[in-house]
């Protein structure tokens, strides 16, 4: 092979690897962006507000697209993006809202409706997320993009979406347990160190005790012999129980 070849070959692997990982971090960007809205929009599903956490998973939705505009270098439009967001989650807004009136019956509702428009919105915002990735990958726009097209792999990916949700919300409900676990361990540790440095504290001044006791002792058995004064006993008696 030519010298020139080889170096343009060369230049060639060094560009598509590069090119490879600029996309490789690109997508892991768009992942952890999709993931974090999962998450939130996971979590405005649990507002007890009727309505209220329909509301709140839409703005999360469309801001998640804004997002990821910016990632693909794509223009955002908020008013095509909410259009957009209408026409792919039409499907699954009535089982959202239903969840959202069950909010409405006493004691168990908001529980029940919370943990219901939690996932759904989970799924949704998924899906939402993987079919504007995949359109961007393939070089689309907001303005180009297709709802009627995309609508199948939208209901597809939804129904992906709610296993991540679910798997999301055992994993967020294993690490709130780690950390009560941790906190209930360090509140424990940090009791029994405090105990020990009471107890410790305690021997400490008992020792301290015990030696003025023999101190004073010693005072008054050479007082009593002479060695020492009454006068000198009382000061040196007053002067070792001040430093005690």
């Amino acid at each position: 092979m030519e010298p020139k070849k080889i170096l343009d070959y060369a230049a060639k692997t060094i560009k598509d690897k590069i090119m490879s990982n600029n996309e490789s971090e690109r997508s892991k960007h768009v992942d952890t962006i999709i993931r974090n809205h999962v998450i939130w929009s996971m979590g405005a599903g649990l507002i007890p507000v009727l309505i209220a956490d329909i509301f709140a998973v839409s703005a999360l939705q469309l801001d998640m697209i804004r997002q990821m505009c910016k990632v693909y270098n794509v223009d955002f439009s908020e008013t095509q993006g909410k259009a957009i967001v209408t026409s792919l989650t039409s499907s699954t807004l009535a089982r959202v809202t239903a969840g959202s009136l069950v909010k409405m019956l006493p004691v168990v509702g908001s529980i029940i409706g919370g943990v219901t428009v939690s996932m759904f919105a989970g799924a949704s915002t998924y899906a939402l997320g993987q079919v504007f990735k995949r359109h961007f990958e393939s070089g689309g726009t907001i303005l180009d993009f297709d709802p009627a097209r995309l609508k199948k792999i939208y209901k597809e990916q939804f129904e992906k979406g709610k296993k991540v949700a679910e798997q999301l919300r055992k994993d967020e409900k294993a690490r709130k347990e780690a950390e009560a676990e941790k906190k209930a361990k360090a509140e424990a540790e940090a009791k029994v160190k405090a105990a020990a440095e009471k107890a410790q504290a305690a021997a400490v001044t008992k020792e301290k005790e015990s030696n003025v006791i023999q101190r004073l002792k010693e005072l008054g058995e050479l007082r009593d012999k002479g060695v020492i004064s009454e006068e000198e006993f009382q000061e040196m008696k007053k002067k070792l129980i001040s430093e005690f």
